[in-house]
């Protein structure tokens, strides 16, 4: 399946649109702060140093900006665009929807002035539009190619076989990680805090636009479940949407690594307790997981115009030890260009006589090309 033309560019004005709202947002956070280094230090989690002024974004948000950033960039040149459309406007979907609830809560009041509240619903509104769009977009802007010349661009490429194992064990363990984590928290958390943990709540010190930790790290664990099983056999999407899911896991872990570092934790270890441990290590396992996914799933994979894989003929470019048409393999008869020794259409080879251009000894011509290519076309 390949992108039209007209989706290409309605998804990468949506993802420009969607850029944009979070760009007006960290810049309002960095004009109320004052100082990059303090939003930075809020975004990292840290405890200590907090700005004066409570900023209304979180540390999804900068991570968000730079996915649209590259999904409008994939939109327009990449052969994955109807994926990447589509995996984009879900993780959007998901992230922004307890907005709805949370901006115009009572316990919001106080917080933030009326006016930045209701712009705040009016972006979180937007986003929610412009996430489902790219959902629309990226499922319906899609089509069959006619024939191998139909379309210039490649197909949609697969992750090899080495790169989806990786992301499986990666992102698998990183994903079971984090909902045993939740899990947990029903047990550790104060009755009063657990809701607010999930659906935000007076208890909680909450951005205006943050997703409520606990929807964020339960929508990142089932989002790394769902690629993870996915990219175990190959899917088209697992490749945009792994990428997306890596960069959340590799944002989360750096952070958390941040934390740990900045409060001298691992200065004595071994004297902490097992729970802090093994909080200590998610971070690092996180971080380590998430580059190993992004880098695995960033090379190029393995080009699938026919919605098979690698090892399956297809329209342009057959793999390897696949009978095909357009470029045959060394060794394997084709039209157009063929083997050297062996007989052909279109360029006679050198001691191969041409009908109309006879050589000294030469014999009868080539005969005509069939009228169809052989069964298996």
């Amino acid at each position: 399946m390949i992108l039209t033309r007209g989706a290409r560019i309605t998804g990468a004005v949506l993802c420009a649109v969607l850029a944009a709202v979070v760009a007006g947002w960290i810049v309002r956070d960095l004009r109320a702060v004052g100082d990059v280094s303090v939003l930075l230090r809020y975004w990292a989690g840290y405890t200590d140093g907090w700005p004066k002024e409570l900023p209304a974004t979180l540390q999804a948000d900068p991570v968000l900006l730079v996915v649209y950033v590259l999904a409008l960039i994939a939109a327009l040149r990449s052969s994955v665009a109807a994926s990447t459309l589509v995996a984009t406007g879900l993780v959007t979907l998901a992230l922004r929807l307890p907005g709805v609830w949370t901006i115009g809560s009572t316990w919001m009041d106080g917080r933030f002035g009326d006016e930045l509240r209701t712009r705040a619903l009016i972006g979180t509104f937007v986003a929610l539009a412009g996430g489902l769009a790219l959902v629309v977009t990226g499922a319906a802007g899609r089509r069959q190619p006619l024939d191998a010349y139909d379309s210039d661009e490649p197909p949609p490429t697969r992750p090899g076989r080495g790169a989806g194992v990786t992301a499986f064990l990666a992102l698998g363990t990183s994903g079971a990680v984090l909902i045993a984590w939740e899990i947990r928290q029903l047990f550790t958390l104060p009755d009063a805090i657990y809701p607010a943990w999930f659906i935000g709540g007076k208890a909680l010190t909450l951005g205006l636009t943050a997703t409520p930790p606990g929807w964020s790290s339960i929508t990142l664990g089932v989002l790394c479940l769902v690629v993870a099983w996915t990219a175990l056999f190959r899917a088209v999407h697992a490749r945009p949407l792994g990428m997306i899911v890596a960069g959340f896991l590799l944002v989360s872990g750096g952070c958390g690594i941040a934390r740990v570092l900045h409060n001298g934790w691992l200065e004595d270890f071994g004297g902490e307790p097992v729970e802090q441990q093994l909080s200590m290590g998610t971070s690092f396992l996180l971080a380590l997981a998430g580059a190993a996914a992004l880098l695995v799933l960033a090379r190029r994979g393995f080009e699938s115009a026919d919605g098979r894989g690698e090892g399956y003929g297809g329209y342009g470019y057959p793999q390897g030890g696949a009978p095909g048409y357009g470029y045959p393999q060394g060794g394997a008869p084709g039209y157009g260009y063929p083997q050297s020794g062996g007989p052909g259409y279109g360029y006679p080879q050198a001691d191969t006589p041409r009908q109309g251009f006879p050589r000294s000894g030469g014999g009868p011509g080539n005969p005509p090309p069939p009228a169809s290519p052989p069964p298996g076309w």
